[in-house]
């Protein structure tokens, strides 16, 4: 097979998924990411075959188990013999008090959202390293930045992480790989789907648009960053937030 292929992890729904559907927009192959949501993730597939003239390949893969991710990149090269774009998605958060939170409930959060970051982009890294072009974009979060949430530390923290990683992968794979972050801020989607109408309506209030993302807002910036039109762009972090302050 030939033709631009494009590997997002955690897109089975969400932002995810709405990355998908760019991409296939765009005439890009796709391979759907996912570990639990096996119904969404063949929803997904179905809606691409029947309506964009692309492949489309759907794999099973927990992102944070290193020869799963082996098997997945493996079953990737051997359908397409290429990987030309990494998008580092799939996330988790698991709002909690400070003091109440688990040890283990805190590692995973950083095997997923981090460790999983890594093992994907070695795994792939090599790949485009041998065809001497590729792009790879990590999905943070401003919590990474300056929108802190104690109950949220966890996932704070395994987004700054991802910030410190993009920057090292930009070195480690120059020239020939585009790294680059985006940053969104409140997105609608499942994982702040329990906030309450009161935390909505104040958290709206420090962002300047007064709204919270759609997906697709946040897929539009990550289908920028994998094109030819963002060629120049490298270990950049990128906000999607509206304009949001602390104040």
């Amino acid at each position: 097979m030939s033709g631009i292929v494009a590997l997002v992890t955690g897109s089975s729904r969400g932002i995810g998924k709405s990355i998908i559907e760019e991409f296939a927009k765009a005439g890009v192959n796709v391979v759907i990411n996912y570990n639990k949501h096996e119904n969404e993730a063949v929803e997904l597939q179905n809606y691409i075959k029947e309506n964009y003239d692309v492949e489309v390949l759907c794999i099973r893969c927990d992102i944070s188990n290193e020869e799963e991710v082996e098997v997945m990149v493996n079953t990737i090269t051997d359908t397409f013999g290429r990987i030309d774009i990494l998008v580092n998605n799939a996330s988790i958060c698991k709002d909690s008090l400070f003091f109440d939170k688990s040890v283990n409930n805190f590692r995973r959060i950083l095997d997923i959202n981090l460790i999983g970051t890594y093992l994907c982009s070695k795994y792939v890294a090599p790949i485009m390293l041998s065809n001497k072009s590729g792009k790879i974009i990590n999905i943070s979060s401003t919590n990474a930045i300056d929108s802190y949430y104690p109950e949220s530390c966890d996932y704070d923290a395994s987004k700054a992480g991802v910030i410190s990683l993009t920057h090292n992968m930009a070195r480690e794979f120059s020239p020939y790989i585009n790294v680059n972050c985006v940053c969104p801020g409140w997105v609608k989607t499942d994982m702040n789907k329990d906030l309450s109408i009161e935390q909505i309506e104040e958290e709206k209030k420090k962002i300047l648009l007064k709204r919270f993302a759609n997906p697709e807002e946040i897929a539009k910036t990550v289908a920028f960053l994998a094109s030819s039109k963002a060629s120049y762009i490298n270990d950049s972090v990128i906000r999607v937030d509206g304009g949001r302050y602390n104040g």
